[in-house]
């Protein structure tokens, strides 16, 4: 129910399917692998293995685009999001901003690259330092980047309040004076007073009410169109991703198995498991809702720390076919990507 309510709220026209090209993407990920390694067993005959986080993943994202990465929860998005900032190293793979390398950065040489890239966080309550006010969080990046005189921080603050759709006045409030909308918004307006070119938003309405999460993603959009900035967008709401995203990957077990333009991808799903993910999602037409056939999924998510000679939704998949078990499928395609042998 609360996806109707959604996309009802959501009154701007979805991004649809294409974006400038430019000559080379502002962001890329290539066959990404975040694996944490553990031990197991006894004490006396203990054997290492390792959580598959992320698991070779790749994608591209270029400059006044939004890519959407959507999957269950524990597929794998926000380690992929910490991964791209390097604010957990990556396993193997490359993460590379305007064709330059910075998965291996150590903190200091990251630092002219974190301007560039910047995070609004899921849980609006947790991503505010409850002791600082308003003003010094929006500000704080200022400072770190040597961004402004202190003189005229402040008015830029302000600016930045007004942006997006704070009221200035509020400049000296603590976070525990707003809601939870409004405290996404100073997350909103912190993300971009560094000016950066991407933003990484990490699932940043699902910690909030079913209109706040319209207002926030308008509001989204609305600065994407003034500012060109480039979005990764996370979450696991189909109906929020389609109205946002230009493109869309979807992630199964810390890997993509589809990748396409939104308009695309929603409309003909090619694989199983996204199928499976649209077909959950209710319609708005109560006659199309009863008649329609849902794809139903058997099983539970297997453990990220199993390693599967196949196809790792075989198990789940309602079309498996033998050889879906035996060998590995590989993400294929010029515009709409997908990895499934019977695709």
């Amino acid at each position: 129910m609360a996806e109707n309510n959604v996309s009802a709220e959501l009154v701007k026209e979805s991004p649809g399917g294409t974006v400038a090209a430019t000559d080379a993407p502002l962001l890329e990920v290539r066959d990404l692998k975040v694996h944490f390694p553990f031990r197991r067993g006894p004490f006396w005959n203990r054997q290492q293995a390792a959580v598959r986080a992320v698991d070779g993943i790749s994608f591209e994202v270029r400059e006044g685009e939004t890519f959407g990465l959507v999957g269950e929860s524990g597929c794998g998005k926000s380690t992929t999001a910490r991964a791209i900032l390097n604010l957990i190293h990556s396993t193997s793979g490359q993460v590379l901003l305007n064709g330059r390398p910075i998965h291996r950065l150590s903190d200091s040489a990251m630092r002219p690259y974190r301007r560039q890239m910047q995070m609004i966080f899921q849980d609006p309550f947790a991503s505010l330092n409850p002791r600082m006010t308003v003003g010094r969080i929006i500000g704080e990046p200022m400072k770190i980047f040597n961004l402004h005189t202190p003189r005229t921080r402040r008015l830029e603050v302000m600016r930045l309040m007004e942006l997006v759709g704070l009221n200035p006045r509020f400049v000296r409030r603590y976070p525990h004076e707003f809601s939870g909308g409004q405290r996404q918004r100073i997350g909103i307006a912190r993300a971009l007073a560094a000016d950066p070119k991407l933003i990484i938003c990490d699932e940043p309405v699902s910690a909030l009410d079913v209109s706040i999460q319209a207002q926030v993603v308008n509001l989204l959009m609305e600065l994407q169109a003034e500012l060109g900035v480039a979005y990764v967008f996370i979450a696991h709401d189909l109906s929020v991703v389609r109205h946002i995203s230009h493109r869309v990957g979807v992630m199964y077990l810390g890997r993509l198995v589809e990748v396409a333009e939104a308009r695309d991808l929603y409309d003909q799903p090619r694989h199983p498991y996204t199928q499976a993910l649209l077909s959950a999602v209710p319609v708005p037409d109560p006659q199309i809702e009863r008649t329609r056939q849902r794809t139903e999924l058997s099983g539970e998510v297997p453990s990220p720390e199993i390693i599967y000679p196949g196809c790792p939704f075989a198990d789940r998949c309602p079309i498996a076919e033998p050889e879906c078990r035996d060998r590995p499928p590989h993400l294929e395609g010029d515009g709409h990507q997908v990895s499934c042998h019977l695709a």
